[in-house]
Formats: C-alpha cells, sequence, structure tokens
C-alpha cells in the first residue's frame, strides 16, 4: 500500500491543509480495506467538490483507526466511491437532480487505460441510442459510423442502420445495458419510416474484438469555386494518435485549404493536452497565449498558485508532446459539426477557441461537460508507478472546471449551435459526401456568405446514450502527467 501520507505529511499539511497527520497512517491500515483507503484518500485530496461532501472534509475523522472503523462499513470500493461523490447521477437520476455526472472507478485499471487511448473491446458499430417516444421506456439505436477491419466492417454494416432489438428482444430503458454487453449478439433491424421505427426482418450476429481507433477518420479537401474546404472528421483525442492528426493537417495544408469544417459531431473527448494542440493547428498565431485555465478544489488552487501557477494554464503551442512542429492552420474562422454527443474535449475545443477566432457551430446542442478528471492509481503519488501489486482498482475521478481566456465555462447545458440542424435519422447521408445534411450546411454557409441553411422538420428523439458512453467513462475529459507540476 501507499505510504504517501507517511512520507510527506508536513509537506501536505503546509500546502494543501489537509487532515491531522494521524488519519495519514497508512501504515495502520488493515488489508481488507486498503482499497478502501486508497480511494477514500485519493478524494479527500483530489476530488473537485472535496468541500461539499461532509464525509470527504479534512477533519472528519479523528484518526487512522477513526477511518478505519468508516470503511469497514463499505464491502465494495465501488459503494463506497459513489457514496463519496457529490450527488452521482447513480444516486440521483431524475433529470437536473445529480452534480456528478462523470465521475468513475475501474477494479481493472487495464480497461480504464484501454478506453482512455481509443482501444476498446467492440464489434466496430458506433450507434447512438434514442427514446421511441415521450414515455422513455421502448428504445431504438443507430448506426453512426463503421470503425475500419472491424466485424461490423466485414458484414457491411451501414451507417444509418437502425437496430430495435438484440437477439429478437425488443430494447427498453432497462435492458438495453445487459443487452449490449455480450461480446456476440445479433442486431435486428428496422426501417425508419417519417419517425416510425418498423422492423423489417433483417438482422446481422456481430462480435467484439479488441480494437484500436485512430480518431482520424475522414480527411478530405472539397472544391467549390473558389473555396478549397478542408474536412476533417476527428472522434477522439487520443495522445498515441496526435502524429497522424499533426499529418492530416499538414495534407490539408499542402493543399491550401481556404476553410476548415471540423467534425466533432460524435467525439466525446479525452485529452486536455490534445484539445490544445488541435486548437493549436487549427490556428497557430497564438502560440503561448492562454487556451484554457484550470479550477481545482481550494486546497489544490491554493497550492498550485503558491508554487507555480502556470501549471493552471494550458497554453497554445506549436509543438506536439514529442517536440514534432505542428502544421498549423492559422485560420481565422472555423465551422464545427456538432450533436448531443459532442461532449468534454470537444466543447473545450469550441469554447477556448471562441475569444480568439470565429466559431461558426452547426448541428445540435452539445453534451454540456465542462469539467475534467484525472486517474489516480494506489501507489504513494497516486501514479502508476509503485502501484499495488493486489488489486488494480483505479479511479476516474473529476477533479477540475475548465474555463477559457476570459473565464467562461459555464455551459453545463451544452452550447447552443450557430446554424441549429439535427440529425434525420431517416436521410443521416455519407460522412465526407457534399451532399450528407451537416457537412452541406458547412458548405452552404461557407460558400453562400453565411446565409443560414434553413431547418428541415425532423422528428427530434430523446438522447439515452451511444457507443462511448456505455463503457461508464460518459464522456471523459482528462488530464496527463499531473504528477509532474
Amino acid at each position: 500500500m501507499k505510504k504517501y501520507f507517511n512520507y510527506l505529511p508536513c509537506i501536505l499539511l503546509l500546502a494543501f491543509a489537509l487532515q491531522s497527520c494521524e488519519v495519514q497512517d497508512d501504515n495502520n491500515v488493515p488489508e481488507d480495506i486498503a482499497i478502501n483507503n486508497f480511494v477514500w484518500k485519493g478524494l479527500n485530496l483530489y476530488y473537485l467538490w472535496q468541500a461539499d461532501v461532509p464525509k470527504l472534509a479534512d477533519d472528519r475523522f479523528a484518526n487512522q483507526s477513526d477511518l478505519n472503523t468508516y470503511l469497514y462499513g463499505f464491502s465494495r470500493p465501488e459503494d463506497l466511491f459513489q457514496q463519496l461523490l457529490n450527488k452521482p447521477r447513480s444516486l440521483y437520476p431524475n433529470p437536473g437532480e445529480a452534480i456528478d455526472r462523470f465521475s468513475v472507478i475501474f477494479s481493472d485499471y487495464n480497461e480504464l487505460e484501454g478506453i482512455l487511448s481509443g482501444t476498446t473491446k467492440n464489434n466496430g458499430a458506433d450507434f447512438g441510442l434514442f427514446y421511441k417516444d415521450a414515455t422513455q421506456t421502448s428504445v431504438f439505436g443507430v448506426v453512426r459510423y463503421i470503425f475500419p477491419n472491424s466485424d461490423a466492417a466485414a458484414k457491411n454494416v451501414q451507417r444509418g442502420n437502425i437496430f430495435y432489438a438484440i437477439n429478437g428482444v425488443s430494447l427498453t430503458k432497462e435492458n438495453y445495458s445487459s443487452l449490449l454487453n455480450n461480446d456476440t449478439y445479433t442486431m435486428n433491424f428496422a426501417t425508419y419510416d417519417s419517425g416510425n421505427i418498423t422492423p423489417n426482418g433483417q438482422s446481422v450476429s456481430l462480435t467484439k474484438s479488441v480494437l484500436s481507433e485512430n480518431p482520424v477518420y475522414l480527411n478530405t479537401v472539397i472544391n467549390s469555386g473558389t473555396h478549397k474546404i478542408g474536412y476533417l472528421m476527428y472522434n477522439g483525442f487520443y495522445p498515441n494518435y496526435e502524429s497522424q492528426l499533426n499529418a492530416a493537417f499538414s495534407s490539408l495544408k499542402s493543399q491550401g485549404i481556404t476553410e476548415l469544417v471540423l467534425d466533432l459531431r460524435y467525439n466525446s473527448g479525452g485529452s486536455v493536452a490534445t484539445a490544445t494542440r488541435i486548437a493549436s493547428l487549427i490556428t497557430g498565431q497564438f502560440t503561448n497565449q492562454i487556451f484554457a485555465k484550470e479550477q481545482w478544489n481550494a486546497k489544490l488552487e491554493d497550492y498550485y498558485n503558491s508554487t507555480n501557477p502556470s501549471t493552471l494554464l494550458n497554453l497554445f503551442t506549436n509543438k506536439l508532446g514529442n517536440s514534432e512542429t505542428l502544421n498549423s492552420l492559422n485560420l481565422s474562422k472555423v465551422y464545427v459539426l456538432t450533436t448531443k454527443s459532442t461532449a468534454s474535449a470537444s466543447e473545450l475545443v469550441i469554447n477556448g477557441l471562441k475569444p480568439y477566432i470565429n466559431v461558426v457551430q452547426i448541428g445540435d446542442i452539445t453534451t454540456g461537460k465542462n469539467v475534467g478528471s484525472i486517474t489516480l492509481y494506489d501507489s504513494p503519488s497516486f501514479s502508476k508507478t509503485g502501484s499495488s501489486t493486489k488489486h488494480r482498482y483505479a479511479m476516474q475521478p473529476i477533479v477540475l472546471k475548465i474555463v477559457n481566456k476570459i473565464g467562461f465555462g459555464d455551459y453545463i447545458n451544452g452550447l447552443d449551435p450557430t446554424i441549429l440542424l439535427k440529425e434525420d435519422y431517416g436521410n443521416l447521408g455519407v460522412l465526407g459526401d457534399t451532399t450528407e445534411p451537416l457537412l452541406n450546411a458547412a458548405i452552404n454557409a461557407i460558400i453562400g456568405s453565411g446565409r443560414p441553411t434553413p431547418q428541415k422538420r425532423v422528428r427530434s428523439f430523446e438522447t439515452l446514450q451511444d457507443t462511448r458512453t456505455i463503457t461508464r467513462l460518459k464522456s471523459e475529459m482528462y488530464v496527463d502527467d499531473f504528477q509532474n507540476r
């Protein structure tokens, strides 16, 4: 177990005004509550809403023995974790009740790490799930895009395919998670008829495998008169693929694009550092200026402000993390496609760029996630180095709120589009094709001097989940390498 609170007690007391030294004694933690001890102490130190959770108060327990007694009240670390969160969705499920909608804990950090890097076990069909009607009982799914070299690709599953059942069982709010959790299942398809979901007798059996997703899904140039429009569909802020992202911008730059359409409609987020770099790729003229500012809990804010305030700032850059020079476009305007699945780091790019350039958002309102997380392991520094060999638990708690240069970050209800255009599940179109409705709206906005595209009346369906949020990370935005600050 970690000795973090043993060999740094005085520093932590001065820097963070943490609980008494007696509560920091991990030598007196019985093995059977060691994971619970890790959960409490990690959240006590880093959790954004630590001050709002009485059981995480620095003076809540008089000593380690007192804390141990409390920890014995939870047989599962997951149960303790949920009890220590600030109104989590699991305990406050009704709309508008929850405050913490995103913090998660994993019993195996390998799964967590895979998700954060774009490696998951799936069948290659990325989909959204929607309620059929206002009763919010029956559910249907819409395939949004297909992973290359996946089972779905091999079996010719297409964007726009609609499914109403799995293994012949109609999807509902209560059963969708268990049905879609199986490694192999049969999708039962339906026809979209003016908003009605009608079974058509067709189906396909799909099997999951471990796939790594290159988030640079499409990258092309559209010529329209004097305009050379770059189109980039980017599906995840994964640091391991930043060189591929930079290469995509190099291709667009070499072809002399005059405008850029950035498609983030299914991008639920990822690394704050990668978001900063893509914003720097779009621009290039703001190097070393503030892109975004982080706001942590009070004791960490005090610590960072007293030791190195610059650690709270994310600055525009001209380099990747590996020192590769960015192929920046130096644009003063960008067109961004969004849906209700656009979240966290995607919203950060939009919000962070707005004080600097003209951001034209086309599509639907976004998710509304203005907070970020870190990965905490059971080690002396909460990093993976030196983590416990007796278990693989790791937490991904919300630890910060993020705002732009002028201090705006209050968009928990989502970012409103400049041009409202919801996806029509009866006519999703082909991604990258100039007739695809959202891309076509962007092209018209560009060549038509910004004239708005008329909103076609389509039936609106309430979003339930999508492929990414089902993984439990719920549209994550995270900070890398926070231990070295």
